[in-house]
């Protein structure tokens, strides 16, 4: 108990002492909220109204509003006559908000795919120093399911599990995160594009990032990576036409 108690003590100070803590909770109000939730698990109900006003030195209203606030984007849930519960933000919840708001901004398509090709590139060069040989194995596992199948949903299934596998090669967890939270995006842009049609290439392409990152060759895993999404490019310049 002790030693969990210490943990709980370090886990809050990382938090306040963290640089976006500083610079994103201005509102004191919802930093003291958030400092409490921090120790926290998914599932843990939060103290009444009453306990929390009082160890948080702000009013009711102040209080029922931040709640509202952490409500509204998937951090906390009210259940009548239960309580509140914290319910943790995760990846998918974020990204359902992108996606919303990548709609609202009129992204193009494009867009998408700049933005899935720098993660990935990150993702490579940061995989070639960290792989765990597990880590390599389950990015080979992808490609062998992608050498064997002639089905097009069994290659965009062997696809999506080669992109995941190489974010979590990476060891990096803002990419795994972003990786996670981008998975609608991520997912979205190969399901327009016709990757059946040229399944040598995609096998290929693939393969050479594998080999780049056994290799632990940053150039080469970014020179590959390049080499994969300008293929991308070709197939969607080729959809386009298509569709005139």
């Amino acid at each position: 108990m002790e030693e969990l108690g210490r943990q709980k003590l370090v886990s809050t100070e990382v938090l306040k002492n963290h640089q976006f803590y500083a610079s994103l909770f201005n509102d004191s109000a919802l930093g003291s909220l958030v400092g409490l939730l921090v120790d926290m698990q998914p599932g843990d109900r939060l103290p009444s109204e009453r306990e929390l006003t009082q160890q948080l030195s702000i009013s009711r209203n102040t209080l029922r509003d931040r709640i509202g606030k952490l409500e509204s984007i998937g951090v906390l849930t009210r259940k009548e006559r239960q309580g509140t519960f914290y319910s943790g933000l995760q990846a998918e919840q974020a990204g359902s908000v992108l996606i919303l708001g990548l709609m609202f901004h009129q992204m193009t398509f494009e867009s998408l795919i700049s933005v899935r090709h720098a993660l990935e590139r990150q993702a490579a060069i940061e995989a070639c120093r960290n792989a765990t040989p597990e880590a390599l194995g389950a990015i080979a596992a992808a490609i062998e399911s992608m050498q064997s199948t002639e089905d097009g949903h069994g290659l965009l299934v062997a696809d999506w599990a080669f992109h995941k596998a190489l974010f979590t090669a990476s060891a990096s967890p803002a990419l795994l995160f972003f990786s996670q939270m981008l998975h609608g995006v991520l997912q979205g842009t190969l399901r327009h594009l016709t990757l059946e049609r040229d399944f040598r290439t995609m096998r290929r392409v693939h393969a050479d990032v594998l080999r780049a990152v056994e290799a632990r060759d940053a150039e080469a895993a970014t020179v590959a990576i390049d080499a994969h999404f300008e293929w991308l490019r070709e197939l969607r310049e080729r959809e386009l036409a298509d569709e005139l």
